[in-house]
């Protein structure tokens, strides 16, 4: 319906299809191969949700069937296919914890242990970017925010361990040590 109405409204408007508007197909963990394709000619930022991959996974192979779970929150091939998507929890669906949200892009591994969707798994760098400079973009932001550049504001923290190297398995359990805001400390976390 999506796709549809971003169509309707070019050949209403007469403006180029792929204009930078970055419409943003929120829950797009569903999105099929074409659709995908349609999100790249038309400059759209999907926003996926990898924690269900952790919270229902299990559910979705009994009720979509294996390819189709398999196949949800597809990180892997949007990156493949050079489109800018997202990644998000939906508080108070799912916890709002960027790192776990990274865990579940990283690992896809269900509730029960099994891995939903192996081909699908994101890179750490790739999780990351989908909750950083790719959520930058996705509000127009990027000559402020999501990135670690000069002149940009100074919004980042400092974790207790790199998501690039430590052990997928342990993404989860990574902790924040320091918030910073716009060059000012906001939270430092307790000396234990």
């Amino acid at each position: 319906m999506l796709i549809k109405a971003h169509e309707y409204a070019v050949k209403k408007t007469g403006q180029a299809a792929d204009k930078d508007r970055r419409t943003v197909p929120i829950h797009a963990q569903f999105a099929r191969p074409d659709q995908l394709a349609a999100f790249k000619k038309y400059n759209m930022v999907p926003s996926f949700f990898t924690n269900h991959t952790y919270f229902w996974g299990d559910v979705h192979v009994k009720n979509l069937g294996k390819k189709r779970a398999d196949f949800s929150s597809p990180i892997a091939t949007a990156d493949r296919m050079g489109l800018k998507y997202t990644n998000h929890s939906d508080d108070t669906v799912t916890p709002v914890d960027p790192l776990f949200t990274v865990w579940s892009a990283v690992n896809r591994t269900s509730r029960s242990g099994k891995i939903i969707g192996k081909n699908e798994r994101a890179t750490p760098y790739q999780a990351l970017k989908a909750i950083t400079s790719n959520a930058a973009y996705e509000y127009f932001e990027e000559d402020s925010k999501g990135t670690l550049t000069p002149g940009k504001l100074a919004d980042l923290v400092i974790l207790d361990a790199n998501p690039l190297t430590i052990e997928a398995s342990k993404l989860k359990d990574i902790k924040v040590i320091t918030t910073i805001k716009e060059g000012q400390t906001i939270y430092q976390r307790p000396v234990q």
